[in-house]
């Protein structure tokens, strides 16, 4: 469930902040596709490209061309984040601790029992 529930997120964040968007229009490119294939039995699928993509004209289907995937481009999500120009980041000496240093030797990093208690201990305030 959770990787479904993670695919869906992925892909509704990238089709709302790239062009992954256009690829929603699809069908509607097969439709006109065969719209022309119906006109012309002998236009192959790479002339309709060409006639679409690479020099396309203002006819009288140009409002179905327009609506063709990547025949314009969206203008996606764009977030923007400023900053307040009064920021101001304070940072205090600490007091060093009176608490011996521990160094450990390599054979006791696997297991040290007061280094393995010490992990799950909140900060302490000296």
């Amino acid at each position: 469930m959770k990787k479904w529930v993670s695919i869906l997120l992925l892909s509704l964040y990238l089709v709302s902040t790239t062009e992954l968007n256009q690829l929603l229009k699809l069908p509607i490119l097969v439709e006109h596709y065969i719209e022309h294939k119906g006109l012309n039995p002998e236009m192959t699928f790479t002339e309709f490209l060409k006639i679409h993509y690479d020099h396309p004209v203002k006819d009288s289907d140009y409002k179905t061309d327009q609506k063709l995937p990547f025949a314009d481009h969206s203008f996606p999500l764009a977030l923007v984040f400023t900053v307040n120009p009064d920021f101001s980041v304070e940072i205090k000496k600490q007091i060093p601790c009176d608490h011996p240093k521990v160094t450990f030797s390599y054979s006791l990093v696997f297991y040290h029992k007061d280094a393995v208690n010490s992990i799950w201990q909140p900060p302490k305030n000296c």
